[in-house]
């Protein structure tokens, strides 16, 4: 049996997601290059491509609005350590909007997130840190995974997209992994 490879899986998922009509990818370096998530993006459409600036509490917002349209989001975040930016949205809005709306409003957002690697490059402790466990205790409506084996990243991606509770998912991979696993 091949063995899997933690790149190879996420471009694999990726082109799966963007199968269905409803999925569309945004954030940074999403058509551009510019960071390791674009190389996992490569095979996928450039219409299902939404490039955005620097702006990540708008960028999940426009996600969460998105979601509400009945598009599925795949928003990107390069760094898991600037998805801190986006908190009040996915925390205030994203993660409380079901409870608040008596489950009348039931977005799907699927969130990438990457640790940055500090090998063979150490990026610095402003894009390294893993806040897996943070996110797992503060979000109480959101799906959150660390992807830490080439194994499981298909199913979580594919468990993403398709929840039958649509809940939103925060999936967190591993940078270094890209080239070491």
């Amino acid at each position: 049996m091949k063995k899997l490879q933690y790149k190879n899986e996420i471009i694999r998922s990726m082109n799966y997601l963007q199968k269905n009509k409803n999925v569309f990818f945004l954030g940074q370096s999403i058509k551009y290059s510019g960071n390791a998530i674009f190389n996992t993006l490569n095979k996928v459409a450039e219409k299902k491509k939404i490039e955005l600036p620097v702006f990540e509490e708008t960028q999940m917002g426009m996600s969460i609005g998105l979601a509400l349209a009945g598009f599925i989001p795949v928003t990107c975040y390069p760094r898991f350590d600037f998805l801190l930016c986006a908190m009040n949205q996915l925390v205030n809005h994203l993660d409380k909007i079901r409870v608040m709306s008596d489950h009348d409003f039931r977005p799907r957002v699927i969130i990438r997130a990457s640790i940055g690697p500090k090998k063979p490059l150490n990026g610095g402790v402003q894009h390294t840190q893993n806040y897996t466990q943070m996110f797992k205790n503060i979000l109480t409506e959101i799906n959150v995974v660390y992807l830490d084996h080439p194994k499981i990243i298909f199913k979580e991606y594919k468990r993403a997209l398709t929840r039958k509770d649509s809940k939103s998912s925060l999936i967190i991979e591993n940078g270094y992994f890209y080239n070491s696993k």
